[in-house]
């Protein structure tokens, strides 16, 4: 069976994020290779604490804007989106990761197509923001299998892993805004 075989085949869901996803979260969060990849602000060591901590904090939200990304009912990663406020208000951001167990198999391709079809029907964002280390070629992958294009680089843009990176911008345009 080909890898495009076993994606057809297999089962990728969001869900609204859990107290008992807390242990699995925490499990697949606490990876170096991850942390490498992803905003500072993401813990490491990734603990259960941290895990429930980011859990809770998304609970008491009154719309979800943070899910579960479920593979074959086991909890393979986490996406999201941002609304940006004031004259960036028709801008969401989105951001995701994948365990290191999952990768290779396009859950996060597929991920973000979901999620896109979520901020879609609310008909309230028009421009969809994605900001990548340059380095990070599996990401840069999964947004233009959805469509997105790159904007621009942000040279010198971040510190991480102590050297200075660019960060791409990536963007998507969705149809069916209404202002």
């Amino acid at each position: 069976m080909s890898n495009k075989e076993k994606y057809i085949n297999t089962s990728i869901t969001l869900k609204p994020w859990n107290k008992n996803d807390a242990a699995a979260l925490a499990n697949i969060a606490d990876n170096k290779k991850i942390f490498m990849q992803v905003r500072d602000s993401f813990p490491q060591p990734y603990t259960l604490t941290d895990a429930l901590k980011w859990i809770d904090a998304h609970l008491q939200t009154s719309k979800a804007t943070n899910f579960a990304i479920w593979y074959n009912n086991e909890l393979a990663g986490s996406i999201g989106y941002v609304p940006q406020e004031n004259e960036r208000r028709h801008i969401a951001e989105i951001g995701y990761f994948i365990g290191e167990v999952f990768w290779g198999k396009q859950i996060a391709t597929k991920a973000v197509e979901q999620l896109l079809q979520l901020i879609r029907q609310q008909q309230k964002f028009y421009r969809i923001e994605a900001y990548v280390f340059e380095k990070n070629v599996a990401s840069v992958k999964v947004l233009q299998k959805n469509g997105f294009f790159l904007e621009g680089i942000q040279h010198k843009a971040a510190i991480k892993n102590n050297e200075m990176q660019n960060v791409l911008v990536w963007v998507k345009f969705l149809t069916n805004y209404k202002v």
